[in-house]
């Protein structure tokens, strides 16, 4: 039971530093237009058949 008292705050600090890198990524744009480049390479017309 003890080793509860060391998990629970290493896995609220833990949560807390993912929600915090997530934000970062949202709010710097490394989300933006994923699909984009997902799509690029199907719809890309400069290749020749």
């Amino acid at each position: 039971m003890d080793i509860l008292y060391l998990l629970i705050p290493f896995s609220v600090v833990l949560v807390l530093l993912i929600v915090a890198v997530f934000g970062w990524a949202v709010n710097s744009g490394q989300l933006d237009g994923v699909d984009g480049e997902g799509e690029r390479i199907l719809l890309d017309a400069d290749q020749a058949p």
